[in-house]
């Protein structure tokens, strides 16, 4: 009988996605699925996405390890009927031309990005029968996998074929001063870090301080804070008031609201207002991005920042929502935090750092007071404008959130 079973392989999710860490198997060798139904949770370097099976039937492999990475095209699992066994061929990786088609991180996978393969496939010196652990085992001993004798059926290579692992591969535990944990980089943490690195790398960053009396911005959210939360069933912080500040300030000075075009060594001035909100989660930073904010009242940019913020730390926002700023913050304040030098989302020429309101004293009318003040700090690329032109902004967002007033005017409530 010629018996044949499903071989799921991890589609092209789109985005520049490359590879995913599985994070969690949803599912068991033996289990029976149905058709979209999830099969594990898949973290890529933007989210953590759940993976439905593109047909039903039972598990009969599963091709990696919870923590291990998988690429696009290789096999996440093998799904079939009863009886049918598991191929044990492991194709070529495949080509730019043979990678499926992108989709979307929500809805039915294509047919596309399931091969069906059979048992009779032979072995070729191109193709080894082996599964990408032990492949994975093997570069990590030194070891030739073509050179190796196989005893499983089939012609399959096992781990234990590839003999004992070598000692010089083994990653003490330990230094020269004592014991050590050693936690791999991977999903938005090295994303974090190649995106931090690429922004040193390519601007001549520069920062700028600044601090903003903001004592009566800190009476008018208290006066509107339980009014939004009874009318509008949202938590109204300092954010919508800062998002719309710089909005107004943008306009005032547009070459904040830039990209460089390295290629064609041109200033890209955008005229629509993308702001992106840095959130911390555990595994990293994400910056969900508000679009139009201009577009948007006070209480519209409450809404949105709060819901964004809950699907970034859930890790289920929409992968569109990490795209397309323009201009971005980042608020260490609420973790105590008062000045420092944000690094820029780059391509973007400028990002905001937002220090924790404090109490100090100033100056108001020949006579010192107990005022609430706002750390700023605004790292620019110099490349794009100088620090003239950034002195002038801070100047007028100081104005800005000086005087809230002026923050309601033409807002729908």
């Amino acid at each position: 009988m010629f018996m044949m079973a499903t071989e799921f392989r991890f589609p092209d999710l789109g985005e520049g996605i490359a590879e995913g860490e599985v994070k969690k198997w949803l599912v068991k060798v033996g289990d029976t699925v149905t058709k979209d139904q999830s099969i594990a949770e898949v973290e890529t370097d933007k989210a953590v996405v759940e993976i439905p099976s593109p047909v039903a039937g039972k598990v009969l492999r599963l091709d990696h390890q919870e923590g291990e990475l998988v690429k696009v095209g290789e096999v996440l699992a093998v799904i079939g009927e009863e009886g049918d066994v598991a191929p044990t061929n492991v194709p070529p990786p495949m080509t730019e031309e043979e990678r499926p088609a992108s989709v979307s991180v929500v809805g039915e996978l294509p047919r596309e990005e399931v091969v069906v393969t059979s048992v009779t496939q032979k072995r070729t010196s191109r193709d080894v029968s082996a599964m990408p652990a032990v492949r994975k085992a093997a570069r990590d001993r030194g070891a030739d996998i073509t050179a190796v004798t196989p005893s499983g059926p089939s012609g399959q290579v096992l781990e234990s074929d590839l003999g004992a692992k070598r000692s010089p591969r083994t990653v003490p535990k330990f230094d020269i001063y004592g014991y050590v944990d050693r936690v791999p980089i991977r999903g938005i943490r090295r994303t974090t870090a190649k995106r931090m690195l690429e922004s040193q790398q390519r601007t001549a960053a520069v920062t700028s301080m600044e601090q903003a009396d903001v004592t009566r911005l800190v009476g008018m959210r208290e006066r509107l804070k339980a009014p939004m939360k009874e009318q509008k069933g949202v938590n109204l912080t300092y954010m919508p008031f800062i998002v719309t500040a710089i909005v107004r300030a943008l306009k005032l000075h547009p070459l904040l609201n830039s990209m460089i075009d390295d290629e064609r060594e041109e200033l890209i001035i955008k005229k629509y207002y993308n702001i992106g909100v840095a959130v911390a989660i555990d595994e990293g930073l994400m910056v969900p991005v508000i679009k139009a904010a201009d577009q948007k009242s006070l209480w519209e940019l409450a809404e949105e920042i709060a819901s964004l913020a809950k699907t970034a730390q859930e890790r289920k926002i929409d992968l569109a929502d990490l795209k397309g700023g323009t201009f971005s913050i980042t608020n260490y304040g609420v973790f105590g935090g008062t000045y420092g030098t944000p690094i820029i989302n780059y391509p973007e020429t400028a990002i905001l750092g937002i220090g924790r309101i404090m109490d100090a004293p100033l100056v108001v009318d020949g006579t010192i007071k107990a005022r609430k003040v706002l750390p700023l700090s605004l790292t620019f690329d110099h490349r794009a404008y100088d620090g003239a032109v950034a002195a002038k902004f801070l100047r007028d967002l100081v104005r800005l959130l000086e005087n809230p007033e002026e923050l309601l005017l033409n807002m729908d409530g």
